[in-house]
């Protein structure tokens, strides 16, 4: 078999300190520029990436550092919430790299790869609920809006940071490296929908800043903290309307969504599709 530029890179990548090398990056992301410096550096990526600022908040003067700009906002209503009753809605921007059924064994299909649901959700009891569900990935290139909304609506019940590694999310991490997205460090976030279910919601982390953080809850990954799991119970409990504001990628990534077996959908978007924040992926089919 020959040896192709991909497979070098991501033989390279496994001798390399990965999650060292991203808060380095992350550090030179975070940190202040001239403002003429700046707005080269935006322009010449949005001109490589083909990415489009019209929906973004752009401060006055333009964004301070290029992190400021990777996690910008969007203006108010540029991105419409589907409001069907028993609507999943897509939490990114991005494409739907794969979507369907969970098997019996609670494992998936992700780009003809297998995947457990234990494996990706970190929690062997809380992947037994998606026992013959389904499950939508959405993946986020660098010309995307970075920021993640929840995809269903109702109070979270838990959320743990599962650590791990940091590859690319690219075809590269895909083709070369062996469970990719059960490798990467992720945050598991739980939400109770009334038509839904309990919707798990993975943010994926991936090399270079590679930090994931949460809108409602002091987790930031890839910083030097323990891993920490929380549990939330009645008033404690975070309460997300859909499509509102659930976590942010710096650099970063993909979003796996599951379903329970009992609250089943028919996809209206097929893989491949490219989608936005609030546009429904799926919609809860009739009993």
């Amino acid at each position: 078999m020959p040896i192709t530029a991909s497979k070098i890179a991501a033989s390279s990548l496994r001798l390399l300190p990965r999650k060292q090398m991203s808060r380095a990056i992350g550090r030179l992301a975070d940190m202040n520029a001239p403002a003429s410096v700046m707005r080269l550096a935006i322009e010449r990526f949005c001109l490589a990436f083909d990415v489009d600022l019209k929906d973004a908040q752009v401060p006055q003067g333009g964004f301070d550092s290029f992190n400021a700009f990777f996690t910008r906002r969007l203006r108010d209503r540029a991105r419409p919430i589907d409001d069907r009753p028993g609507a999943l809605v897509s939490p990114a921007d991005g494409v739907i790299e794969d979507c369907g059924d969970i098997d019996a064994r609670s494992s998936l299909l992700i780009k003809d790869k297998q995947y457990s649901a234990a494996e990706l959700l970190g929690d062997a009891a809380c992947a037994e609920r998606y026992r013959g569900g389904q499950f939508a990935i959405i993946y986020l290139s660098p010309r995307d809006y970075h920021r993640v909304h929840a995809p269903a609506g109702g109070p979270v019940t838990r959320v743990q940071h599962v650590p791990g590694t940091l590859y690319p999310v690219n075809s590269i991490g895909e083709q070369h490296i062996p469970n990719l997205f059960a490798v990467n460090e992720r945050v598991t976030t739980l939400q109770l929908d009334p038509e839904l279910g309990t919707v798990a919601s993975v943010m994926v982390g991936a090399i270079g800043v590679g930090r994931i953080g949460l809108c409602f809850e002091d987790i930031m990954t890839n910083v030097g903290r323990e891993p920490r799991t929380h549990v939330y119970e009645g008033e404690s409990q975070p309460h997300l309307a859909r499509g509102d504001e659930l976590g942010v990628f710096y650099l970063g990534s993909t979003v796996v969504i599951f379903i329970e077996a009992d609250r089943r959908i028919r996809f209206e978007m097929d893989a491949g599709s490219y989608v936005q924040v609030g546009q429904a992926i799926g919609l809860r089919e009739p009993e």
